[in-house]
């Protein structure tokens, strides 16, 4: 039998734990656990499981948190440092011990050194990257919302100005600027990326679109597209109006030969009865193939994670959220070798979530 801890993250002042049982299909609520206002991101330290990372997504003031993780994801406060702007929708944690995190409504990114203890955070000399202006697509603001470590560099999709920036260390830990870029479409609002043999995949926002590419060599601005594809349901209710939001590509097992894309939709119109879907997609001859379209009976899934975080026997997992309505947390069994979602466990003690870390009990 093996059990899961899921912590959670929202719109709240707190991050939530839940149990889950393999073997039961059973999600338990377990706890909250106070935090600044508005954790809608959290990330396990990349070595150190006992390690939290969460943002505070406030207005105008953003802050980035560290936290120890205890026995069934009981969370203790240790540090505060400001994000370097508004509303940071995201953070990551880096192999050289620093955390980056991104401020959607400011256009600004800031990477916050560590000390020799990775809880504490050290912002001296930790400068803000400030994106320019865009001068193109739609938004007229930049919007950047993700941190990708690639190698040496820093990625960050920017939702505003349609360019995936290039970020590169200058010196010492924490002074980051930007050293290129790459195209995306124009207008369609590159959200959150995944890197897979070299490859990029790209989901979209307001095209509600999924892209690959083979990934530039620094420092070459863009490739071209391989192929492009939407991510939205065939069949939709009148006055729907899609965004996509997440994407995961888990790593290859033994149990899931295949490297299943998944990404999800966000239906912020009128609402499909069936909720809003998970869309999974194949690359076949470097083609993006459209494999199924799993219900969820979940409203704007924001949020989304695969439990191979956890180690041996999370593979097999997927858990998601709504950013609204009353659907709560459900978690999925990867079928069909990952090509299709079965839902196993559903807790609606609290109704919304945005963002999950797995740990295996």
């Amino acid at each position: 039998m093996v059990k899961f801890t899921i912590l959670a993250g929202g719109y709240t002042s707190y991050i939530a734990s839940y149990m889950f049982n393999s073997e039961t299909n059973d999600l338990t609520y377990l706890n909250q656990y106070i935090t600044g206002g508005n954790p809608s991101w959290i990330i396990s330290h990349p070595t150190n499981k006992s390690i939290l990372y969460a943002t505070n997504e406030n207005v105008p003031t953003g802050a980035l948190q560290s936290f120890t993780v205890g026995p069934e994801g009981a969370l203790t406060l240790i540090d505060t440092a400001y994000s370097g702007g508004s509303g940071p929708p995201y953070c990551g944690g880096l192999s050289t011990g620093q955390v980056a995190i991104v401020n959607y409504g400011s256009g600004t990114a800031r990477v916050i050194p560590t000390t020799t203890d990775p809880l504490h955070f050290s912002t001296d000399g930790s400068t803000i990257v400030t994106f320019p202006v865009p001068t193109t697509g739609t938004q007229g603001v930049s919007e950047p919302h993700m941190a990708y470590q690639y190698g040496e560099e820093l990625l960050i999709p920017d939702k505003g100005d349609d360019k995936i920036w290039r970020l590169g260390q200058d010196g010492s830990p924490g002074n980051f600027s930007v050293h290129g870029q790459i195209a995306q479409p124009i207008g369609s609002g590159p959200r959150h990326i995944q890197i897979y043999e070299n490859q990029l995949y790209t989901v979209h926002e307001l095209a509600s679109t999924l892209t690959l590419q083979d990934f530039p060599s620094y420092p070459n601005y863009s490739t071209p597209l391989i192929s492009n594809v939407s991510t939205v349901p065939q069949y939709q209710p009148a006055g729907s109006s899609f965004a996509a939001a997440e994407v995961l590509i888990p790593l290859p097992t033994a149990e899931f030969p295949t490297p299943y894309i998944y990404a999800s939709n966000r239906n912020i119109g009128v609402q499909d009865p069936r909720g809003d879907t998970i869309a999974i997609f194949e690359k076949v001859d470097n083609q993006l193939v459209l494999r199924n379209q799993v219900y969820t009976g979940l409203n704007q899934i924001r949020g989304m994670m695969h439990g191979q975080q956890a180690g041996e026997g999370g593979d097999a997992y997927i858990v998601a959220a709504g950013f609204a309505g009353t659907a709560g947390v459900k978690v999925y069994k990867r079928t069909e070798g990952g090509a299709n979602l079965e839902e196993v466990a559903v807790n609606t003690e609290l109704p919304t979530r945005t963002s999950f870390v797995w740990l295996k009990q």
